[in-house]
């Protein structure tokens, strides 16, 4: 007889990537549940997210990241918590690990990472203090409570950055022109929201990644901006200039813009010119390849995904 899976609470759920992880926790069978502020929302669009998640089985509870005792009551119906909060909630996830600390029976905690490797990392400002600070401090008070981790690093997310394929200065595909940062043979590791959720989920309950961090590095997603490109180009059968923005003139755009576009800019100087993610090893001491232990998950493709722009 089947082991009966751990129970998972999700905080954040509502979020870009954190629908996807409760989608995924439902999907695979694991009993589910979604902390939400408001169970009846007036925007159509979010109470239609909501009627997906109870229509997949997911229970919804009506609490907040700001109301510790919902927080609580919350926690202690789960096995397992993650965390997808964005960017201004990333400090307040201690309120969080305050709450798992009190109810006392979380075997595993997922705080909201998904990105740079907070420890490792060399991202100029604003991304250091506005990113890699906050995750880097949960990160130190998760260690301190005992409860057992795993992170999750991810490389670029497929909507973020493939409706344009791959340009961080501009929105839409490239028609005449396309705007390279650096030379753009800096290899990127991508991956698509869903697929995010399937190995978080995976990892979530499996003892080979406690208190370790996940690396989602789906082998055939990983490619260069000019490799995307020449597939783009080979798709729509058009040939298109590619403008160079060289480093000096990156690091002077993000001084000059403001929020969110110097954050944007920050991250991709990281990821495009120090080329952070295809430099990054998986150190078997303290990590775990998504891909070698679940090679059995079928990701969306780059190539996939570049279909569906045509």
């Amino acid at each position: 007889m089947a082991a009966e899976k751990s129970s998972i609470l999700v905080v954040g759920g509502t979020g870009r990537l954190g629908r996807h992880v409760v989608a995924a926790s439902a999907r695979l069978g694991h009993p589910t549940f979604a902390l939400v502020r408001d169970t009846s929302p007036s925007d159509p669009s979010k109470a239609a997210l909501l009627k997906s998640f109870t229509d997949a089985g997911v229970t919804l509870l009506r609490g907040d990241l700001y109301d510790h005792t919902s927080l609580v009551s919350a926690v202690k119906l789960a096995d397992i918590v993650i965390s997808t909060v964005g960017l201004l909630q990333l400090p307040d996830q201690t309120k969080l690990v305050a709450a798992i600390i009190e109810a006392g029976n979380v075997k595993r905690f997922l705080p909201s990472e998904f990105g740079l490797d907070a420890d490792r990392s060399d991202a100029v400002e604003p991304t250091r203090s506005m990113l890699l600070a906050s995750k880097a401090a949960i990160r130190r008070a998760v260690e301190a409570s005992g409860v057992p981790y795993t992170y999750v690093l991810v490389g670029s997310f497929f909507g973020f950055v493939l409706p344009s394929v791959g340009q961080v200065l501009a929105r839409d595909p490239p028609v005449d022109r396309a705007f390279v940062l650096g030379s753009g043979d800096v290899k990127v590791m991508f991956a698509e929201e869903g697929d995010i959720g399937t190995y978080t989920v995976l990892a979530a309950d499996d003892p080979r990644a406690e208190n370790k961090t996940l690396h989602i590095r789906p082998p055939g997603n990983t490619m260069s901006h000019n490799e995307m490109l020449a597939i783009w180009e080979e798709k729509t059968g058009k040939k298109f200039e590619r403008v160079h923005v060289d480093e000096d003139d990156v690091l002077k755009q993000i001084q000059e813009a403001s929020i969110p576009m110097n954050l944007i800019l920050s991250i991709g100087h990281a990821t495009h010119i120090k080329g952070e993610q295809s430099k990054l090893e998986v150190d078997p001491a303290t990590g775990v390849d998504s891909s070698e232990l679940y090679p059995d998950v079928k990701y969306t493709t780059v190539d996939d995904y570049l279909n569906r722009l045509l």
